[in-house]
């Protein structure tokens, strides 16, 4: 893997803007994260426990 290219639009990246192209790809990675477009693995939730109004603790 080439790390020189924009994860986004395979570009050659930008140091000011690293790993990226430019602003917009930087952007454009940001409102994926914002907008749950990108999601980390991790273990099932119980529904039940969603909101339950008690402390984690």
């Amino acid at each position: 893997m080439n790390s020189n290219k924009c994860p986004i639009c395979r570009r050659p990246t930008d140091p000011v803007n690293a790993p990226f192209c430019g602003r917009g790809c930087k952007d454009r990675d940001l409102l994926q994260w914002l907008g749950e477009g990108y999601r980390l693995p991790g273990p099932p939730v119980d529904p039940n426990g969603l909101d339950s109004g008690k402390d984690a603790d």
